[in-house]
């Protein structure tokens, strides 16, 4: 039987670009003239950390993160936004998560809204990714359209079609 995944992942050399593009971009403008802030990246735990002095700026490396990474191909719907904390002195530090793999919360609707379209497929929840099944692969094909035109708070790509 044919078969697909629908995933939520990030490139994390893609990303990593976007990052270091943005970082440079922000050290060159004119209003972080003697700025001290920093964007940094963990690769592990796959977080951006931004500390800046003030909300202006970190409106303005934010902005600078999410263009960046629209020019490479990377969807931001997979950023985290947490809440600002006060650092030390009068910096704030936000953290950004990067969220990888689809969350239980998201594959039910994914789920649900392949039930009721009333297609011929089964759809199952495994892990982090939610396995398409159907005898046509035109069924499968419609579920893949079905899902890009649904909002699921995330970016969903469609890997390993298997006839």
């Amino acid at each position: 039987m044919p078969t697909f995944d629908i995933v939520s992942k990030i490139d994390g050399q893609t990303l990593d670009n976007a990052i270091n593009t943005a970082k440079k971009e922000i050290l060159n403008r004119y209003d972080f003239n003697d700025s001290k802030s920093t964007i940094d990246l963990d690769k592990k735990t796959n977080e951006i950390t931004i500390v800046t002095e003030n909300d202006m700026r970190l409106k303005a490396i934010q902005d600078s993160i999410i263009s960046r990474m629209v020019k490479q191909h990377l969807d931001p719907k997979a950023l985290d936004f947490g809440k600002e904390q006060y650092a030390s002195g009068n910096m704030i530090r936000k953290e950004i998560k990067v969220r990888e793999g689809i969350d239980k919360e998201a594959a039910k609707k994914i789920v649900k809204q392949i039930k009721d379209s009333g297609l011929k497929v089964q759809a199952s929840i495994m892990d982090d990714q939610v396995r398409v099944q159907g005898k046509k692969i035109d069924d499968l094909q419609a579920v893949i359209s079905l899902c890009r035109a649904g909002d699921f708070g995330q970016p969903l790509q469609y890997i390993n079609m298997r006839d």
